[in-house]
């Protein structure tokens, strides 16, 4: 199945079996206590999102969802069993965070399954850049939620009946997402939002001045004009991500149409 690969370790990878109750509403809901009917799962994980949202991954715990409520910290364990399930959960909700058309007629799918696809990857690199602290939770695979799956089956969907076997849909998009969480994690360190605090025109308007004085252009003619390059293009974060997914899809493309040419 097609996954995301932060390996950042910063939380996440509940236990697998409270995770799962929780994601699938199985677990019983908790008793009130202390007059606090307001309080529920969805609510909880609806604040964890904001305070991951606004100050980061870093900045979420159990204590501060619990201020964010005006409750005591001990009620959130009735609900949820820790900050590793938790987060669990904050990653299903966002991964239902994005836009979906309808459904197309298998003849329809086999023309613009190209676009369709461009679409899953903008969409996902949306999703990043909306809740950037995804890049840094430490599980290598999303809990398998509801959201999750229903997400997964309508990116299944763009690639269906195209002439690709099952494990080539699912590698095909794992292609496809991995690039976008990819360029989304190198465009969040542009901005300077990342774990280094510096952007990339920082970096550049920092270092481009030395690196040109120093750079032997007869030495190293390639490397210099490259280098000269990269550092006029650092205000432009997406183009390692639109120009990579044009060469993913132009691959799959090939894949495609040698199966119509054989098939």
């Amino acid at each position: 199945m097609a996954k995301d690969a932060t390996k950042d370790h910063t939380g996440g990878g509940g236990d697998p079996a409270r995770s799962l109750a929780l994601l699938w509403r199985k677990q019983t809901q908790a008793p009130v206590r202390n007059g606090r009917r307001d309080l529920s799962v969805d609510r909880i994980v609806a604040a964890a999102i904001e305070v991951a949202d606004t100050d980061g991954l870093g900045a979420l715990s159990m204590r501060r969802v619990a201020d964010k409520l005006n409750v005591g910290t001990m009620s959130l364990y009735t609900y949820v069993p820790g900050k590793a399930e938790l987060i669990d959960l904050m990653l299903d909700t966002v991964y239902a965070d994005t836009h979906r058309v309808s459904a197309q007629s298998p003849e329809d799918n086999r023309r613009c399954w190209r676009e369709r696809l461009e679409q899953v990857a903008k969409q996902n690199w949306e999703l990043y850049h909306r809740h950037p602290w995804m890049l840094r939770v430490g599980v290598s695979r999303p809990p398998l939620g509801p959201n999750v799956i229903a997400k997964f089956d309508y990116e299944l969907g763009t690639v269906a009946g195209i002439g690709l076997t099952e494990t080539e849909m699912d590698t095909v998009l794992t292609l496809v997402i991995g690039h976008a969480e990819t360029s989304a994690r190198r465009a969040v360190e542009a901005s300077g939002d990342g774990e280094s605090g510096v952007s990339e025109q920082q970096w550049w308007a920092a270092h481009n001045p030395v690196l040109t004085t120093l750079l032997d252009q007869s030495r190293y003619p390639l490397a210099a004009a490259v280098v000269s390059a990269v550092g006029r293009a650092a205000e432009d974060p997406k183009h390692v991500f639109e120009f990579g997914l044009a060469r993913i899809l132009d691959g799959v493309q090939a894949l495609v149409d040698s199966r119509d040419t054989t098939g």
